[in-house]
């Protein structure tokens, strides 16, 4: 990978359709707060993801990815956010880790925000084109005090090959393998291993997706601890929205099984 890239060089990344970001909480259900938000870009009328990402192409996601950082940290510092805050980033994009960061760690002098409460979220969703440099960019942010993630665990791309080469501070299940897990016994059974592999390599896990009460209370029983989906709050467009424990029975906030699994 060269050492610099012409948009690093210049210290900026145009982009030419704007953006606007969501955010979503992740909470800490042993403690019943929130530990954090998840930025998740947004069109400025409110556009889904889905269809800003279709913009999306080998030309700007460089751009993309790094407007999305600022934009999120912008965003966050305005809205007075004071816990972690998880960005997503398209490990694609990155050039070179030293210089590409620039960018992120000026948005966070100019905004006022502590870079010790950035998370960044590798995807699983999209096809990493070299595995090692992945690893590399991981290991330098950590190097940085940056905490990292892998997102969409259970997806398809990165997987076990991944976690053996870099242990992330974070792993979120992916969505699809919490739907129904109550009822499916497969679902189950790959669970149990990856709450097995993160507690051996000291690594929190995060339960995403969860929408019913029956999906949180299989994990629940099972120590999970922090929890990410519908159940609790659904994005919010430019707010921090606050997550509604009062579905939660007493016993189930009372639970001493709840771990940081």
């Amino acid at each position: 990978m060269p050492s610099t890239c012409k948009q690093c060089q210049n210290g900026h990344a145009k982009l030419d359709f704007e953006i606007a970001m969501a955010y979503q909480p992740i909470v800490d259900l042993a403690e019943q707060t929130v530990m954090g938000y998840e930025a998740l870009v947004r069109g400025v009328n409110q556009e889904p993801a889905w269809e800003i990402l279709s913009k999306v192409n080998i030309d700007n996601r460089y751009a993309f990815d790094q407007n999305c950082r600022v934009k999120a940290l912008e965003t966050a510092s305005k809205l007075g956010l004071d816990a972690c805050l998880s960005i997503n980033f398209m490990p694609n994009a990155i050039y070179n880790p030293e210089n590409c960061i620039r960018t992120t760690l000026a948005a966070a002098s100019k905004y006022n925000f502590n870079p010790n409460q950035i998370i960044f979220e590798i995807t699983e969703a999209e096809k990493v084109e070299n595995p090692a440099y992945l690893t590399s960019i991981a290991q330098y942010y950590k190097s940085l005090g940056f905490r990292t993630a892998i997102d969409d665990f259970g997806a398809g791309y990165a997987g076990l090959n991944l976690l053996a080469n870099f242990q992330p501070d974070f792993v979120k299940i992916d969505m699809e393998l919490v739907r129904n897990i109550h009822r499916e016994k497969p679902k189950q059974a790959i669970i149990k291993g990856m709450q097995q592999i993160c507690q051996e390599l000291d690594i929190t896990v995060i339960v995403e997706g969860v929408e019913t009460l029956e999906e949180l209370s299989w994990f629940q029983d099972r120590g999970f601890r922090y929890f990410q989906g519908y159940f609790f709050a659904r994005p919010a467009f430019e707010l921090l929205p606050q997550p509604d424990f009062s579905l939660l029975g007493h016993h189930m906030l009372n639970d001493s099984t709840l771990t940081a699994a």
